[in-house]
């Protein structure tokens, strides 16, 4: 029987969009609850990165693990076209989630 469990790589911002987060999870809810709630301890509790601007999806992991690594990488105008691309306002793709 085949894993189907789903693996996310993300990007959060603080509330003016001056500061990027990279992620990766298997429980993109949970994860930014977890940011929302400062219960993660470093940069995103310290830059108050808690607003979804970015995510993709995929089945499998090591995909995501490199997509994540290949995002960090990234010059911030290059990640900056990356969430325009799908969230061209920045808004907080998890604003309706409890």
């Amino acid at each position: 029987m085949k894993d189907s469990t789903i693996y996310y790589v993300y990007l959060v911002s603080n509330w003016n969009n001056n500061v990027l987060y990279v992620g990766f999870t298997n429980n993109l809810q949970r994860r930014i609850y977890e940011h929302k709630n400062k219960l993660l301890k470093g940069f995103t509790q310290k830059y108050n990165c808690s607003k979804l601007v970015y995510f993709e999806q995929t089945v499998d992991v090591y995909s995501a693990l490199n997509r994540e690594k290949e995002i960090k990488k990234w010059r911030r105008e290059k990640k900056n076209l990356l969430v325009e691309s799908i969230n061209p306002e920045w808004k907080d793709l998890s604003i309706d989630w409890e």
